[in-house]
């Protein structure tokens, strides 16, 4: 097992530091933007619960706001929650964000899209 890390460590570090991936289409910046955004979704995934409570009570009324809008709002919690920690995790894979909008706080009143 250390032979590879051994191995694969050097590997690893040249294809960070190569001219090309920097000189790329911005692959240090993409990585980054992805890191942050899902660090961001893990830590206020939690968010979704109220906003969606309050997005569904003004839309279609407190009665349904309370029982709809919780369901709801859970789910959208576990699912951004998990999408961060998932873009965390392939943050090197350069991919847009998967949750739109991509911070909580962006676009609070709009609710939550996945791609």
């Amino acid at each position: 097992m250390r032979k590879i890390v051994k191995l694969s460590l050097p590997l690893v570090v040249l294809f960070l530091f190569s001219s090309q991936v920097i000189a790329g289409s911005g692959y240090i910046s993409i990585t980054g933007e992805k890191f942050v955004n899902g660090i961001a979704n893990v830590a206020t995934g939690v968010v979704e619960l109220p906003k969606n409570i309050i997005l569904t009570t003004q839309h279609d009324g407190v009665a349904y706001g309370v029982t709809v809008g919780v369901v709801t709002g859970v789910m959208h919690t576990v699912a951004r929650t998990v999408i961060g920690a998932l873009d965390v995790v392939t943050f090197l894979v350069p991919t847009q964000p998967s949750v739109r909008p991509n911070y909580i706080w962006q676009d609070f009143s709009t609710e939550t899209s996945y791609l």
